[in-house]
């Protein structure tokens, strides 16, 4: 059998691409391991914070405003509730990464923000309880996305579009033009590669060191009334650097960004331990003390981090018809529907009009 192209994993990016490939008419087909919006990879929780002041990088910005834009117009087109603006704070010593970053990406690019010192944060925000010397961005732009409903959407948009999706057929091997499973090979005219934790595995001629990462959602029941909150970020100079969102469906969920274990997908504990709940509920009792009240859950994911942090989007630099898109570092979600547009960009004519200069795998080519 024979596509125009043939995308590996149907997770966040993978879905994204399958849609606008076959939006513009391609003949495409979308392979993935599992059922559709599973929970083996890193595209479920129940939420994931979107922001435009990205301390990251003020190179990440245009994307992010056209990832909202996007954002809007799959909702529309799926139906689907994905994107919730409820505004964003980041709290932290005046130099730190989440303040000085994010207040650089915003004054560079004009966008609307707040600078609160600690009286302030107390006052417009009383589930927050700042040190003296911590000040916080505000962000009303910001909010979060639902990663179940947009994988959801964009697999149902692709199909719409004409893209045949096979669930459960998990790839063997990948070369330039063939594509083979565990149930068939089928001919390619190009190959997308978007293969989340797996990319150590299925992207070893990159040569790319990455390293995956188990990460734990945290689930708790809050002692204070959390549901018309702004996402948040806490930047503290202990290192307990911790994140989450809005009360949703009876539960706050928080996390730590980074510091977890190294694994595989074979290898990742799923159990999580009571010490690390004990672990994130202490991290939270002084900055945000009606926050972590019952315990309810957790659910363990990974990151696919490179060493720079930063994400790797290009044609693959070994083979011509091969596009990759990987190691998303913890904070590739918010970037989904435009990632797949710079995929079908790149797939179908060599380049795209977005600046992807960052994530050219050639700066992280032969790192240890």
């Amino acid at each position: 059998m024979t596509y125009d192209v043939v995308v590996i994993g149907l997770g966040g990016m993978g879905s994204a691409a399958a849609y606008r490939l076959a939006q513009r008419g391609k003949r495409v087909l979308g392979l993935e391991k599992f059922t559709p919006v599973h929970t083996q990879g890193s595209s479920h929780g129940g939420s994931r914070i979107t922001r435009q002041a990205y301390f990251e990088d003020p190179a990440y910005v245009p994307l992010l405003l056209r990832a909202h834009e996007m954002w809007d117009q799959i909702e529309r087109d799926s139906g689907e509730r994905i994107f919730h603006r409820v505004g964003g704070i980041i709290v932290g010593a005046p130099d730190s990464r989440g303040i000085t970053g994010s207040r650089a990406s915003a004054e560079q690019w004009g966008l609307t923000h707040e600078v609160l010192d600690a009286p302030e944060i107390r006052r417009r925000f009383p589930t927050l309880s700042p040190a003296a010397d911590e000040i916080a961005l505000y962000e009303q732009a910001a909010g979060l996305v639902v990663p179940e409903a947009a994988v959801r959407a964009h697999l149902a948009l692709a199909r719409q579009a004409g893209a045949e999706l096979h669930f459960e057929e998990p790839v063997t091997h990948w070369e330039e033009g063939r594509v083979t499973t565990a149930r068939a090979t089928y001919e390619a005219g190009h190959v997308v590669v978007c293969p989340g934790p797996w990319a150590p595995e299925l992207l070893r001629d990159l040569e790319i060191p990455f390293e995956v990462e188990r990460q734990v959602q945290f689930f708790f029941t809050p002692k204070e009334n959390l549901r018309d909150h702004p996402i948040y970020i806490w930047d503290r100079a202990d290192g307990t650097n911790f994140y989450g969102f809005p009360e949703l469906d009876g539960a706050v969920k928080v996390a730590f960004h980074h510091g977890g274990k190294r694994c595989t997908p074979d290898t990742i504990d799923r159990t999580v331990h009571a010490h690390e709940v004990e672990v994130m509920a202490q991290a939270t009792r002084s900055p945000m003390p009606g926050l972590a009240g019952t315990f309810q859950r957790a659910a363990t994911c990974m990151y696919t981090n490179t060493a720079d942090e930063h994400f790797v989007i290009a044609r693959h630099p070994a083979h011509d018809n091969v596009t990759v898109a990987c190691g998303f570092s913890g904070h590739g979600f918010k970037f989904v529907p435009v990632v797949g547009e710079i995929l079908a960009d790149l797939t179908i004519d060599g380049s795209t009009r977005h600046p992807i200069a960052l994530f050219d795998p050639a700066r992280l080519r032969g790192g240890t």
